[in-house]
């Protein structure tokens, strides 16, 4: 988020924390890209009073630790919504259609060579799974639900609208043709999406993965992809990035993207807007406007 970082120079003559000689004195921290903030980083500024997140989820920063300190700490909600809930529906198309796998027969050469691309699935009748029903989650299945798909979901308790609720991701996964995750990340939902749930999701069943890479357990998910027992996975997200697991590399039915659910020009500059607002804010008010 370099745009943001220039703005605060600008606006503030805000440093880089690891240019700081003495970080005595920084009230406000501005963290990104996943960037840590737990103790330890607490520790180092004495006098930290707000911890302003660039991106919607905040599981990089230890919130009840902050708490407890008296630290708020705010994220980048709403702006991100329609960003990554079209990259969701674009992965559960993908993986259902092979767009991404045709592409890459018709570069090597195999269509000119008189070969044939193998039949895929319609999108229409489909069920996918949206597994975490927040603001995402919900546009997400309103963007699938105009493909003709038929959407069900798990979230913590039964939300007022249409589709089908399961009452756990097992359930979920059973009944479902595409398991979107979309869940936030942290301790709570770590590994949520384990060899049960892929076992449920089954041989014909695919995943998609949008939200963190904490959130689905990869060791599970490269067996169950090398064992036939689910058909092919859509990731924009992976526990240890930028590393990929070396085993999807070469899988045809496998997705893979660089986690860029939110990253369009139009989606960081707002996100950057709510942070400045949120500095802004905090520093004139003592409040800020989307505190988590």
């Amino acid at each position: 988020m370099p745009f943001v970082r220039e703005w605060l120079e600008e606006r503030y003559a805000a440093p880089v924390l690891a240019d700081l000689a003495q970080p005595a004195g920084v009230e406000v921290a501005v963290v990104g890209g996943g960037a840590p903030a737990g103790a330890a980083e607490m520790d180092s500024l004495p006098d930290l009073r707000a911890i302003v997140n660039f991106g919607v989820g905040y599981d990089n920063v230890d919130v009840a630790e902050a708490s407890r300190r008296g630290i708020v700490v705010s994220n980048t909600p709403d702006v991100l919504t329609d960003a990554v809930a079209d990259l969701a529906a674009f992965l559960v198309v993908d993986v259902l259609r092979g767009i991404t796998a045709a592409d890459r027969f018709v570069r090597s050469g195999a269509w000119a060579r008189g070969e044939k691309f193998p039949l895929t699935r319609d999108v229409r009748g489909a069920v996918v799974g949206v597994l975490g029903l927040g603001r995402i989650g919900a546009a997400a299945a309103e963007r699938l639900e105009a493909f003709g798909a038929e959407v069900h979901y798990h979230s913590r308790s039964p939300k007022d609208v249409a589709w089908t609720y399961h009452a756990s991701p097992v359930e979920l996964a059973s009944a479902s043709d595409v398991l979107v995750v979309l869940t936030p990340g942290g301790a709570g939902t770590e590994h949520l999406v384990d060899a049960a749930v892929l076992d449920a999701l089954g041989p014909e069943g695919y995943l998609v993965n949008v939200a963190r890479g904490s959130v689905v357990d990869e060791v599970a998910l490269v067996a169950a992809l090398e064992d036939g027992r689910i058909a092919g996975a859509g990731l924009d997200v992976f526990a240890d990035e930028p590393h990929v697991p070396e085993a999807l590399l070469a899988r045809d039915d496998v997705v893979l993207l660089p986690h860029v659910g939110s990253a369009t020009t139009q989606t960081r500059e707002a996100m950057g807007r709510v942070v400045l607002d949120n500095v802004d804010a905090f520093l004139e008010r003592g409040e800020l406007v989307t505190p988590v």
